[in-house]
């Protein structure tokens, strides 16, 4: 199989980059913009492989995909191009419209029209298989689950751009027959994830002696999904998936932003017995809530588990441990990070980003 994964450089798509390539014999094109969120050196220790190309393309330039396509001639494409980070989008909404909408709609319609130049066979087996996330849902109260069936209520422009992505693709499958997968997942955590997420942001603000910032009362409840995990369960998706159907994907992990950050406290105490920070939990800092913050998201992934046999591998307690662990011996890859556009600052304070 050829496969391109847009957003191949980013937190998951490298993830799932590293698992294709050690674990199967696909060969990828990783089709990547390389924002601020795209750090090739999660790639590098397949970058020397040669079922392994990189394309430099936003997914917004039509004739630049129209190339690629005729060039690379995939049979499949996993979609995780987006801009992903919440607080971003409340500061600056316009670049979450243009990616994740307008540049959605742009990789539909010319992979649209490369699959309309297919032979039977492979117009057959072709898949595009678009990652999307639980926030298009809205927010739960203290009970329930997402479901595949729930509606769609989303509450953020982020999550309102990723939404409106997710009805495109339904619509290019009912209107054009075009083969779509929609897989839509809870909190990604775990190696290589950029430090403005939560959890590599307390590991690392830990690290220094900063204030470990906890929206609100800490109370918002979120479903945690080591990456690894996810990576096995987009494959899975993309090759034996109904088309047209819709999997979500979580890691039965429900924690509150608290309980995450004091567990993430516990452990640094532990792995690092000497530190002049400890104990790191005095370092919690409640700060003002983030606008339209949801209360509660919790995955029913029963779908995937009862149809594609999948389930996660990690626990949360395990899945944090190594993410501790790898971010304790990787201090080079996500200093380097710091070096750049991003210096752990306070995101999301519904200001413009040009005031």
């Amino acid at each position: 199989m050829k496969l391109i994964v847009t957003g191949g450089a980013g937190f998951i798509g490298s993830a799932v980059i590293r698992h294709l390539i050690n674990e199967t014999d696909i060969t990828i094109l990783n089709l990547d913009k390389l924002t601020y969120a795209g750090n090739l050196e999660s790639l590098t220790m397949v970058k020397d492989n040669a079922r392994y190309y990189l394309a430099q393309i936003d997914i917004c330039d039509g004739p630049a995909l129209e190339q690629v396509l005729l060039e690379f001639q995939p049979d499949a494409i996993m979609h995780l191009a987006a801009e992903s980070h919440v607080d971003r989008s409340i500061d600056g909404p316009a670049e979450f419209i243009n990616t994740n909408i307008v540049g959605s709609y742009t990789l539909l319609e010319t992979t649209r029209r490369y699959w309309q130049t297919l032979d039977t066979t492979k117009k057959a087996a072709f898949r595009f298989h678009h990652v999307s996330t639980d926030e298009v849902y809205g927010s739960l109260g203290k009970q329930g689950l997402f479901t595949e069936l729930t509606p769609y209520q989303p509450n953020s422009p982020y999550s309102a751009s990723k939404a409106a992505s997710d009805h495109l693709v339904r619509a290019w499958y009912h209107t054009y027959k075009f083969p779509v997968v929609t897989t839509n997942c809870s909190n990604n955590y775990g190696p290589y994830q950029f430090p403005e997420k939560l959890i590599p942001l307390i590991i690392i603000n830990a690290l220094e002696g900063k204030p470990l910032p906890v929206y609100g009362k800490g109370e918002n409840v979120r479903d945690w999904l080591y990456v690894d995990d996810h990576a096995r369960a987009l494959y899975l998706v993309l090759t034996q998936g109904q088309l047209g159907e819709t999997y979500n994907i979580g890691g039965h992990n429900e924690k509150t932003n608290l309980d995450v950050v004091q567990t993430l406290c516990h452990i640094l105490d532990e792995m690092l017995p000497d530190s002049p920070h400890k104990p790191h939990h005095q370092l919690i800092t409640f700060v003002t809530d983030r606008p339209g913050h949801d209360l509660r998201y919790a995955i029913d992934a029963n779908k995937i588990q009862n149809t594609l046999n999948w389930k996660p591998q990690e626990t949360f307690e395990t899945g944090l441990r190594k993410t501790v662990q790898w971010y304790l011996e990787n201090r080079d890859w996500w200093q380097r990070v710091h070096d750049g556009s991003y210096q752990g600052e306070r995101l999301g304070l519904g200001k413009e980003l040009n005031s």
